[in-house]
């Protein structure tokens, strides 16, 4: 009977391993998006950084531990084997929904996730122990026996607060830097950088350094940490940073703020580490503990109290140093953890430009409110001190040549200096008291306050970046409900299922992982294939033709590909096919709407005598967003039709519409070839193929009239079979437009020629 506990912590061992590649490829957004965003330093220097810090913060992490085994439930109340069953639910849950939510792109709560999932498999076995054991006299009232409620009401209610505190503290210490320093800082005096760098990086030593090396188990160090007087060491610490930092700006001339923002993100990533270690190994390592104090006490394991858990457990200090190893490995070569930074580094970003989520009611809302509460304090406070603060928060003059501007930095130095101060403060007060504290709620909402503060959030783009904040911040909602509710049914099938249910769940687990790692592979694969549209950056009406015919020639190149997709997958019947072409069609309208957005910054950069390119420029992304649209529509009234399982194409309808499909197909390979050589002296020939394709689609929408009024006897399959060929035509039509377009610029060019 033993042997089953043995093969249960191998699996556990072999679950802890994948739970900490899943979870820092979800939680490297925590401590590389300030660094990254601001673009202080290179992004091989900042892995670095990172990867020191948080080879340091898991040696810090062993008091953290004891949340696992003891800080969601009771474990005296729990015997050895269900206490197993409860660690087994949670790890096989945890490596599930946080692949999931990596999948989608998604950062959540590894915290959340743990702390959840913990409290519903610790749940679902005391209702089985108050209801499943015959008359024990229990009903749900007494629940709170076997789950440790106070304390984990407490670090619940700290997850949770942890929104609204870091919000507000990033929000108000942001405010007061920029009043001090403004967005003019390089120009400020240097006494007010050496300041703030003072205060910044005493900060960073006292609750990085020392409250987190305080918590480790680094023999004579650690002694002589905790030995020490916090307010002397503070006030010493103070004097010693302030006198640096005024050495290092006014003497030296070098950058304070590239400073804050070294030490900040090693502070960060080590206060990850040190916070969320507990969250990949506590389990296994409770798991383990458990099986040491129960295989030497001769006694069942249905029988043996866990009284040992809930007693302070000396950490493995080699289990935190390859847990550590393990996390830094994984930061560097998974492309998952160098994906997921993209989203708070958008809605953080200080300009204006493609914003990623759409807005919403509440968001509406929520920005018209904010207007009204604005002028109000306007109209409260004197006009002296408005004046004065918005003059604190006047931008730098953009130059007359804007750069490119997806290169920009998302922020400055200072707005990243604050949001790596604040949340390593935050996080690690929050573990040198033993609260997971959740640091994707923390960095996220501290991103979130500093951007408000810093009027990031204009008219332009408040109601799109809230909306993003909602639709996160909903994401964690679920991540709770989900975490717990599927701990709750794992741990139900294991108690019943025994062995035979373990192996069955981590072979489903198994499965779907490898099937998350193809599909995310293949999904690289499809977008290194996948020509992106370029941003014009040329200041010449030729230069302007010639990067924007590139754009052309992977915009026919895409159509070609969507359009047989589409036409093939409605044929076959293919739901699968249907939504790739579908998912592919949003992609092309979500770039060409890109394009459109960074027409300010192609005007401004064009030079006076060529301003007419704007127009052409104009002309030509409004053809492109027609193909678009067109191609939308055919890929969803397609994927709808077949989704609603309405009749299938008849066969004459087939055969029709596979001959458009070989002609439209002629139509667009040919125009790719030409924009891709700039061969435009060809383009003629186009126009006559696209004459001859609209007559074929004349000729088949005759025909399907007739059918209509002899023989069809399906009003769903003739829509969508008209509404085909009208959406061909205006496709073809639309891509002719552009053809048209550059013809004629041809002809003129070479006219002045």
């Amino acid at each position: 009977m033993g042997d089953i506990y043995v093969y249960m912590l191998v699996i556990l061992a072999g679950l802890a391993i994948t739970d900490l590649v899943v979870g820092v490829s979800n939680d490297a957004v925590n401590f590389l998006n300030s660094a990254i965003g601001s673009k202080a330093i290179s992004f091989k220097t900042i892995m670095i950084i990172a990867s020191i810090g948080i080879a340091v913060g898991a040696l810090s992490s062993s008091g953290m531990m004891e949340v696992a085994r003891k800080g969601i439930f009771v474990p005296s109340e729990f015997y050895f084997d269900e206490v197993m069953i409860i660690f087994m639910a949670v790890m096989i849950t945890d490596i599930l929904l946080l692949d999931f939510f990596n999948s989608m792109g998604l950062p959540t709560s590894t915290t959340v996730s743990i702390v959840f999932e913990l409290l519903g498999a610790a749940v679902c076995m005391s209702l089985i122990k108050i209801y499943g054991e015959g008359e024990t006299g229990e009903t749900i009232l007494d629940l709170g026996k076997y789950i440790a409620s106070d304390k984990a009401i407490e670090i619940i209610l700290g997850i949770l607060l942890s929104v609204v505190v870091a919000f507000t503290i990033g929000a108000l210490v942001q405010f007061l830097s920029r009043l001090m320093l403004t967005f003019n800082y390089p120009k400020r005096p240097a006494y007010l950088a050496g300041f703030f760098g003072g205060l910044s990086l005493t900060s960073l030593f006292y609750f990085i350094i020392v409250k987190g090396l305080k918590g480790a188990d680094l023999g004579g160090l650690t002694s002589f940490l905790n030995g020490l007087d916090v307010y002397t060491l503070v006030g010493w610490a103070t004097v010693f940073w302030m006198l640096f930092s005024y050495l290092y700006v006014y003497v030296m001339k070098w950058d304070i703020y590239k400073l804050i923002i070294i030490l900040g993100t090693f502070g960060l990533a080590m206060a990850f580490a040190g916070n969320d270690l507990v969250n990949f190994i506590g389990v296994p390592i409770g798991a383990y503990q458990a099986w040491e104090a129960w295989s030497g006490s001769g006694v069942d394991a249905t029988a043996y109290g866990m009284a040992a858990l809930g007693e302070k457990l000396p950490s493995n200090k080699w289990l935190l140093v390859l847990a550590g190893v393990i996390m830094v490995v994984t930061l560097w070569f998974s492309s998952k953890a160098q994906a997921v930074v993209k989203t708070s580094v958008d809605l953080a970003r200080q300009d204006s430009g493609t914003e990623r989520f759409q807005s919403n009611a509440l968001s509406r809302i929520l920005v018209r409110y904010s207007l009204n509460a604005a002028e109000a304090i306007q109209h409260i406070l004197p006009e002296k001190a408005t004046n004065y603060i918005a003059s604190r928060f006047e931008k730098l003059p953009e130059p007359a040549v804007v750069p490119k501007h997806a290169d920009k930095p998302a922020f400055d130095y200072v707005r990243a200096s604050v949001n790596l101060m604040v949340a390593s403060i935050l996080i690690s007060i929050a573990t040198s008291f033993k609260l997971p504290l959740s640091t994707t709620y923390v960095t996220f909402m501290v991103a979130m306050g500093t951007s408000l503060a810093d009027r990031a959030w204009g008219t332009e783009s408040a109601v799109y970046r809230i909306a993003g904040v909602l639709n996160v911040i909903g994401g964690w909602f679920f991540t709770a409900f989900s975490a717990f509710t599927a701990a709750a049914v794992f741990a139900l099938i294991i108690y019943y299922g025994g062995f035979y249910a373990i192996l069955g769940l981590v072979v489903v687990a198994i499965v779907l992982l490898v099937r998350s790692f193809v599909n995310h592979k293949n999904s690289q694969l499809v977008e290194k294939e996948t020509e992106e549209l370029k941003k014009a950056e040329s200041n010449t009406i030729q230069g302007i033709i010639d990067e924007s015919s590139e754009n052309v020639a992977a915009v026919f190149k895409r159509s070609k590909r969507i359009y047989k997709n589409t036409l093939d997958g409605l044929i076959s019947q293919d739901l699968n096919i249907l939504k790739s072409s579908k998912k592919e069609a949003n992609k092309l309208s979500g770039e060409i709407d890109g394009l459109r957005n960074n027409i300010f910054y192609l005007i401004r950069n064009l030079d006076e005598q060529h301003l007419g390119a704007s127009k052409f420029y104009i002309e030509v992304l409004g053809n492109l967003q027609d193909i678009s649209q067109s191609l939308d529509y055919i890929s969803k009234s397609a994927t709808t039709h077949i989704d609603n399982n309405h009749k299938s194409l008849k066969f004459t309808q087939i055969k029709d519409l596979k001959e458009i499909i070989l002609r439209s197909h002629e139509v667009f390979a040919v125009s790719q070839t030409i924009f891709t050589k700039k061969d435009f002296g060809k383009l003629a020939e186009i126009i006559t193929l696209k004459q001859e394709l609209l007559g074929l689609i004349d000729q088949k929408i005759d025909k399907q009239v007739k059918r209509t009024k002899d023989t069809e006897n399906s009003p769903k399959n003739t829509t969508l079979y008209f509404g085909l060929l009208l959406e061909t035509r205006d496709l073809m039509n639309a891509a002719m437009n552009v053809v048209e377009r550059y013809y004629t610029e041809y002809d003129a060019k070479r006219f002045e020629d």
